[in-house]
């Protein structure tokens, strides 16, 4: 299969089988200019498939670098309003988002730490609302990912320029199954495996994890009203959409408060243009007390500082060691494709959908049953062949759900 016919079922991909979109909806591509030849590709094909509009959102992360390191402190508290109530306005009128990243894990490398915080804290802000649109189900929304010459380079540093990138698109083109002539039946039959495994850990309906494995001894309390889900979402009008591409997971919400003891990171964390490696996290009643890290300690810092939600985990998803990204033995320095190699936690935003009935319930009915709320939502990698996960059911009977890294059922 020729390149061009790889990227052409790449994009088909995100449109039908990760955002599934329908005749006479509107598509909003949000985009690093880097990823603009991709962007055509994908414009082309949803005007193929009957959508109304396509509106580019064209970003650079070359301005966004200039406006951390450059502007006045107080400026980087200021996210232009508008930007954010665009977004929020589309969402409503059931507009699809799909977010087209092009990762450079080195982009902030020498700007201060703090600073980056303040302008990704005031872009959180000015994004609540279309936020809450996407947590709550009510847009369908994807996030992606395209090379770039400085990403690719830090995944394959043997390799420059085109040579890394060409290797990169490979790599993208396996986990997504995109270099395979029956992609969407492989994708309906990976959906299918994956909401089996959620249905069994419903029937279990454990109230608390365990966690064991190299500096890790974390238990984790779950609610009986949050439930385990997989990345196949549905919104309210019942249609279904998968938000990541790859994605591995199987997933529900913590307890807020009932998080306890120590974790600690198997892969490498790109955040806010900083690595974030080696490092571990202590809770106690589901607050971070303690934290280390060999390298990106300011960083870490930072993001346990957003706000009091992001000290607190809003995800938990299980990963298994033998999904098709960890055995490939890449680490691609971003998070979209790591955390789909590896179990996974996230600090902050809790996810609804991961909660009964959450589009009834009042903000208050939600924090009763330890849903966190937070600017942020940063998953981190704890996944390895050397994790094991223990349940414990209502009647407190203890059983294997992974061992060695994967599933032990």
């Amino acid at each position: 299969m020729q390149f061009e016919q790889k990227l052409e079922k790449y994009a088909e991909l995100l449109l039908h089988i990760g955002l599934n979109v329908k005749q006479g909806q509107d598509l909003m591509i949000v985009a690093d200019l880097a990823a603009a030849p991709f962007t055509k590709v994908v414009a082309q094909k949803a005007y193929e498939a009957g959508l109304r509009d396509v509106i580019v959102d064209y970003q650079d992360d070359n301005i966004t670098k200039a406006k951390v390191k450059l502007a006045k402190e107080d400026d980087l508290d200021y996210f232009t309003p508008f930007r954010g109530r665009v977004y929020e306005e589309l969402a409503a009128a059931d507009t699809a988002f799909l977010e087209l990243k092009t990762p450079n894990p080195s982009l902030f490398e020498g700007i201060d730490s703090a600073r980056v915080a303040r302008y990704t804290k005031a872009m959180g802000a000015a994004r609540q609302g279309y936020q809450s649109h996407k947590t709550n189900g009510r847009v369908n929304w994807l996030i992606a990912s395209v090379p770039t010459v400085e990403w690719a380079e830090s995944v394959f540093p043997d390799s420059q320029g085109q040579a890394a990138i060409d290797k990169l698109w490979d790599a993208i083109f396996f986990t997504t199954r995109s270099d395979q002539e029956n992609t969407v039946e492989l994708w309906e039959q990976h959906v299918a495996a994956m909401k089996k495994n959620a249905d069994h850990l419903n029937a279990r309906d454990y109230r608390k994890l365990h966690y064991t494995g190299p500096g890790t001894d974390l238990t984790i309390e779950l609610h009986p009203d949050s439930f385990w889900t997989c990345a196949e979402f549905m919104k309210e009008d019942g249609s279904t959409y998968i938000p990541n591409l790859p994605t591995e997971e199987v997933f529900t919400i913590p307890v807020k408060d009932g998080v306890n003891g120590t974790v600690s990171s198997t892969k490498p964390l790109n955040y806010a243009g900083t690595l974030l490696e080696n490092f571990s996290l202590t809770f106690k009643n589901g607050k971070v007390v303690d934290f280390t890290a060999e390298k990106g300690y300011e960083t870490l810092k930072n993001l346990l500082e957003t706000d009091e939600g992001a000290q607190f985990l809003g995800e938990v998803a299980l990963v298994p060691h033998q999904s098709p990204i960890s055995q490939s033995g890449i680490v691609f320095n971003n998070t979209l494709f790591d955390e789909n190699a590896s179990c996974h936690l996230a600090l902050g935003q809790a996810i609804g959908m991961c909660v009964k009935d959450a589009r009834n319930k009042s903000k208050e009915e939600l924090m009763e049953i330890g849903f966190n709320y937070s600017l942020t939502h940063v998953d981190f990698m704890v996944g390895s062949g050397e994790l094991s996960i223990t349940g414990e059911t209502p009647d407190g009977t203890t059983e294997a759900i992974f061992e060695n890294g994967n599933w032990a059922f």
